[in-house]
């Protein structure tokens, strides 16, 4: 009989292993990079809990060293999409009447085994795929895809708790029920937590998924929905396809039985998704929820009296983990004229420290874009701002993708705080600094105003006066806002993350705020003492 009210394991951040050198988790993660690297894994649709093989093959390969292909891809056809779809519809009453608990066990168990005996091989595949460093990996792929399982239990929980008043008479009570049809999840190339979190959040609260990875990211996508399985997950509630946006996105978009859109990606494709759910409304049986993380053009802004050494290792890092390739990395820099020279010697002292290679090679701190097209986006950039008036290259700007798409750490000094590399997203290892004689306040006021975007940003100070400036008149520039602090790293639990305006619709995933967005409230109210006549006691004759 499950009548307890069950407290599942309290949530702690995972620990981030080192990976330092002569450490067992280096030379075993070594070992599965040679493993894996050496073999071309076969991917399909997964529909239903079964592998379907469509013969619409394309290639996987490493970004660092794109001669090898660690995957083959069955990509989804348009039948393909529709069973998944009905997979979804015939899973989603036995799912989403199942406990809470038993839901909840599953994404436990998932974590639990990631923290184990999967931790290598997911590693591995995210920094082959998606050319991570063992670090970089480790923080995304292990622990916060374990984060968002263990802590979003957490908040289910939490959830649940939270029920109305009731007095004497009646019995008031709130339902957490899945949304009625299924729950479209689109999913990025740059963050394996993401993919994993995309699905599985609605999931968790009682619906079922039809899921679209990044065509770059399906090596690690495919073992996120080998880890599922083997952690009891039943056939049809995430059903996994493979593909390009139009040919999986179109009819699923088409199905009346669309509830909800979870998506991390392009300002551009969450608005075309978004715009063609809201020309097709009367076709759908409910309103699609909407939920969306976007682009960023992520700032740094420093005051005359922050410390100049921290603000260049905020660029450094910021600007450069992951090849500039989150949707929080610092892009542009605001650096007053008086603190600039100290900025600078420390930033390029750090830059000539920088090695850039392969994953392979644990002493890279920087590796490969993710494919071609990025490159070719990125490079372009750089040789603009070559031949622009007014900006000055002075790191990097160098770039080779003869073996691997490889793009060197690059700072760009503009004149103009317009310039297009103050303005648009790159998303890659390029920052753009500004050194301006503006007051702080007005430089504040250009920061706000410069970008359609509102993700993170980060403020250096150490006058207390003006942090609290900052932090007021950039109170809309950023959903995430880092004081002394680079604008990257959010953790699940301690920062929910999220950014408005054009950078998506701020629903906070890592928080109860996104689990919420995925339920349908049902209000219960029970009267023990039913009325048995209309009337009330106002109806009554005058004395």
């Amino acid at each position: 009989m499950h009548n307890g009210i069950a407290r599942p394991p309290h949530p702690v951040n995972e620990p981030v292993r080192s990976y330092a050198p002569g450490s067992p988790e280096r030379a075993s993660l070594k070992a599965e990079l040679e493993r894996m690297g050496g073999e071309t894994k076969e991917i399909f649709p997964v529909v239903g809990g079964e592998r379907i093989e469509t013969g619409k093959t394309v290639q996987v390969v490493e970004p660092h060293r794109h001669a090898n292909t660690i995957a083959t891809v069955h990509n989804s056809r348009t039948e393909d999409v529709e069973n998944a779809i009905q997979a979804a519809l015939d899973a989603r009453h036995d799912w989403s009447r199942m406990l809470w608990t038993d839901r909840a066990a599953i994404l436990l168990k998932a974590a639990e085994l990631l923290a184990g005996p999967w931790r290598d091989r997911m590693n591995a595949a995210t920094m082959l795929g998606q050319s991570k460093n063992a670090f970089q990996a480790e923080i995304d792929s292990a622990c916060e895809m374990i984060d968002f399982f263990r802590y979003n239990v957490h908040f289910l929980r939490d959830l649940l708790e939270d029920q109305p008043m009731s007095i004497s008479s009646t019995w008031n009570r709130t339902e957490y029920r899945g949304l009625e049809g299924f729950v479209f999840a689109v999913t990025p190339f740059n963050f394996s937590a993401i993919a994993a979190n995309l699905p599985t959040a609605p999931a968790l609260m009682g619906n079922t998924v039809v899921w679209k990875p990044a065509p770059t990211q399906m090596l690690a996508a495919s073992y996120i929905m080998e880890l599922l399985e083997e952690a009891g997950m039943p056939p049809g509630v995430i059903n996994m396809l493979p593909g390009d946006g139009p040919d999986v996105g179109d009819p699923v978009l088409a199905s009346e039985h669309l509830a909800g859109l979870h998506f991390t990606g392009s300002t551009r494709t969450f608005n075309h998704l978004w715009s063609s759910i809201g020309s097709n409304l009367g076709h759908y049986r409910t309103y699609p929820r909407i939920v969306g993380e976007t682009g960023g053009k992520d700032f740094i802004v420093a005051h005359e009296s922050a410390d100049p050494v921290a603000v260049a290792t905020a660029i450094v890092r910021g600007s450069f983990e992951y090849q500039g390739q989150k949707c929080s990395a610092a892009s542009r820099v605001y650096v007053p004229e008086s603190l600039w020279p100290e900025v600078k010697e420390s930033l390029l002292a750090q830059l000539d420290e920088i090695k850039v290679g392969p994953v392979q090679d644990f002493t890279n701190f920087v590796n490969a874009v993710i494919d071609a097209t990025s490159f070719a986006k990125i490079t372009g950039y750089i040789d603009r701002a070559k031949a622009a008036d007014g900006v000055e290259i002075i790191a990097g700007g160098t770039y080779d993708d003869s073996e691997g798409y490889f793009v060197d750490p690059t700072v760009l000094v503009s004149d103009d705080p317009r310039y297009e590399t103050m303005e648009e997203e790159i998303f890659g290892p390029v920052a753009s600094i500004y050194v301006g004689s503006e007051s702080f306040e007005e430089t504040l006021a250009l920061v706000d105003s410069t970008s359609p975007y509102a993700l993170t940003g980060a403020v250096f100070a150490r006058d207390r006066a003006a942090l609290a400036l900052a932090t007021d008149r950039l109170a809309d520039a950023a959903g995430n806002f880092y004081v002394n602090d680079k604008p990257t790293g959010a953790v699940v639990g301690q920062q929910p993350f999220g950014g408005a305006r054009g950078s998506g619709t701020n629903d906070k995933a890592g928080s109860q705020l996104n689990l919420l967005r995925w339920t349908s409230l049902r209000s219960i109210k029970e009267t023990f003492v039913s009325p048995t006549h209309f009337a009330y006691p106002f109806l009554g004759e005058d004395a």
